[in-house]
């Protein structure tokens, strides 16, 4: 019998919470019945939603909290306040091994700062790392930081590396990654001193988990011809941001651009291509380098892109994501 995945959820975090956990949660038992689900928040709303799918019952646990942080409430003061509130009590019970992940749609800045208050870094790691799935023309990429860590030294890109290929492998069956540096150009003497050095270190690493394939440009990132993607937390969520507000142009234009005639002749290859920029499908952000994996779905997503969150969370925990993490940081420290 396979293990069972224990998730914790914060349950009221993200736009229309708790429906779209419950829904979400729902769909992704129609292909994954191997996970069981801690739901931190206001029992009533969660307990309404749940009876109208009593068939989720035996899937989930209902722990009653008292109150919930906000998406506008400031992280040091989500931190200090919060100790009762949904997202806190979520991640304090992983703490406690009562859980294997952490998922929440909730405040980002916030989840950040209570994961690394209560889980704290894994040794050698001084800062955690988002991480987050991006399409490409063979498959995904990972990519990170994006948005964790502002400034970043050429040994937190090192880390950014070592966590990433360990990411890539649990997600895509234990696949040798090749990592690139994302830069302003692809010979070795552009880039700023920090992403020169990072290079340097890299090219002379030797390790087994992941092959250094140099450096790669914004307009290089979905070719497909790497797998994994590191820079800082600045320009990592610019990229997505940027990915992202593109991704919505296309889809939209797209429709209102063509004719009623040449949308029924090119309709399945309109569909196939709006469902590659779905960005419910790359949903969920890993927070890596903690002591415990902790998935931070978009505020916005509906219960499909919940969903598949979860996937990411089981895939995440059956691959022994953090021992991968710790494996790698031994080898390429000798």
């Amino acid at each position: 019998m396979s293990k069972i995945v224990k998730i914790a959820i914060d349950a009221m975090g993200g736009e229309n919470s708790p429906k779209k956990i419950i829904d979400g949660i729902l769909t992704s038992l129609k292909s994954n019945s191997e996970n069981y689900f801690y739901l931190f928040g206001n029992e009533s709303e969660i307990k309404k939603q749940l009876d109208k799918n009593k068939s989720l019952n035996k899937y989930c646990e209902i722990i009653n909290t008292e109150s919930v942080i906000s998406d506008d409430e400031g992280p040091l003061t989500a931190a200090k306040k919060g100790k009762n509130s949904s997202m806190w009590k979520a991640i304090e019970a992983q703490k406690e091994n009562k859980c294997d992940i952490t998922l929440s749609a909730g405040n980002t800045g916030a989840l950040l700062v209570i994961s690394r208050l209560l889980l704290s870094t894994i040794q050698g790691i001084n800062k955690p790392a988002l991480a987050g799935l991006w399409p490409s023309k063979n498959n995904l990429n990972v990519m990170l930081d994006l948005g964790a860590n502002i400034e970043c030294n050429e040994k937190n890109l090192l880390d950014f590396t070592i966590m990433g290929s360990a990411l890539y492998k649990s997600l895509f069956n234990n696949i040798t990654p090749k990592v690139s540096l994302l830069n302003v150009g692809q010979e070795e003497i552009k880039g700023n001193e920090i992403i020169k050095k990072t290079f340097s270190i890299l090219k002379e690493k030797k390790t087994q988990n992941f092959n250094f394939a140099g450096y790669i440009e914004g307009n290089q990132i979905m070719d497909g011809d790497t797998n994994v993607i590191v820079t800082d937390g600045f320009t990592g969520n610019i990229a997505l941001k940027t990915a992202e507000g593109t991704a919505n142009f296309l889809t939209k234009n797209l429709k209102i651009s063509l004719n009623k005639l040449s949308m029924l002749l090119s309709y399945y290859s309109l569909k196939k291509f709006k469902e590659r920029l779905d960005p419910r499908k790359y949903n969920g952000a890993i927070l890596l380098g903690l002591q415990g994996p902790v998935v931070k779905s978009h505020g916005a997503t509906d219960y499909i892109g919940f969903a598949y969150s979860i996937e990411m969370c089981n895939k995440i925990v059956k691959s022994n994501l953090i021992e991968k993490i710790k494996t790698h940081l031994i080898d390429i420290d000798h």
